[in-house]
């Protein structure tokens, strides 16, 4: 009974994006991690795509916020609230049977962290939670035999945490984790701007500088945008156009962080493993990954080949959602082998 009504779901719970992967379905649900609560009641207004449109334009009645910070919950009631609305939407409301749960979680986080990640599902209606480090779900769900006698990398840049591991039969051989990912990209490009250009820019303008004309390593062509925003001397509206280079310089200093916390992990790593890697190359995953010419900086300032997965934005979720067949089919696989 449990086979045939239970839902195996994996979940990518996302500073800036929530995944959600049914078994037999695929990626059922992507929407931003947000919540709009009405102050005072925490009555919810809205989740998901329609909350974000609400973030910085909403009456004093009502608040848009984003549960998750750094790759963790900040809010517990607003991400349990997040995560049953999430699930309903994609299970039918007649089920009686509850799902079991995967979630991918950086590496990173406490132990009181992971607890509260478990507490939201549990009461967000799972009958059964596991979770994975984000980098190994990222793993599965890139499709990396992970089971196999061989060092294999992977850095995952999310939204709030960046996670660079180096994984050889189904562990974790080295791991390292930094609460850097997407966010601080776009943070420094707001920093820059008003700094350099004393205009003050909302995230979602940086996230689409970011987006449209953000890169890691020089490009032939210099692209420009123009961006509006509030003039920090005057408090006046104002244009202004800003070049690709610029964009780059502002984030330097997080993608310097990032391939320093690659090169730490590859001296971490055990002389043979490392062998593989070189000739394997580090798989990059995360919406961070997609930063133009990062994988090309990557590859020229480890020495390591780098290559960005397919769909990278979803391997978190893929990986956490294959959870199960993949423990299942390598215990039998190692069974079989002790067997003859």
């Amino acid at each position: 009974m449990f086979g045939r009504n239970s839902s195996d779901i994996g979940v990518d719970l996302g500073t800036c994006n929530t995944l959600i992967y049914i078994r037999g379905k695929g990626i059922v649900l992507n929407e931003p991690s947000v919540v709009a609560v009405e102050r005072g009641t925490k009555r919810v207004m809205a989740v998901g795509v329609e909350a974000k449109r609400m973030l910085w334009k909403t009456p004093e009645n009502i608040i848009a916020i984003r549960p998750l910070r750094d790759g963790v919950i900040a809010d517990l009631e607003s991400t349990e609230k997040m995560i049953r609305y999430f699930i309903s939407k994609v299970l039918p409301r007649y089920r009686f049977i509850k799902p079991r749960m995967v979630i991918g979680i950086p590496s990173c986080i406490t132990e009181v962290e992971r607890r509260a990640v478990e507490e939201s599902a549990y009461k967000a209606g799972a009958r059964e939670v596991h979770v994975i480090e984000e980098s190994r779900a990222a793993a599965i769900g890139a499709d990396i035999p992970i089971w196999e006698p061989a060092g294999h990398m992977v850095c995952d840049i999310g939204g709030g945490t960046t996670e660079i591991s180096v994984i050889s039969l189904g562990g974790m051989v080295v791991t390292n984790a930094i609460r850097l990912g997407g966010d601080e990209f776009d943070e420094a490009i707001i920093k820059h701007v008003r700094s350099v250009h004393n205009l003050i820019i909302g995230e979602q303008t940086a996230e689409r500088l970011k987006i449209e004309i953000g890169n890691a390593s020089p490009d032939k062509t210099i692209e420009k945008v123009e961006v509006k925003g509030t003039d920090a001397i005057t408090g006046l509206p104002r244009r202004l156009e800003i070049d690709s280079v610029e964009v780059r310089e502002a984030l330097k200093d997080p993608i310097t962080q990032i391939i320093d916390e690659i090169k730490s992990t590859l001296g971490q790593t055990p002389p043979e493993l490392a062998a593989d890697i070189v000739e394997r190359g580090i798989v990059m995953t995360g919406g961070g990954s997609l930063l133009k010419g990062l994988d090309k900086l990557i590859s020229k300032e480890t020495g390591v080949p780098a290559f960005i997965a397919d769909r990278p934005l979803d391997c978190v979720a893929l990986g956490a959602g294959k959870y199960f067949d993949n423990a299942k089919d390598n215990t039998k696989n190692a069974y079989d082998s002790l067997n003859g």
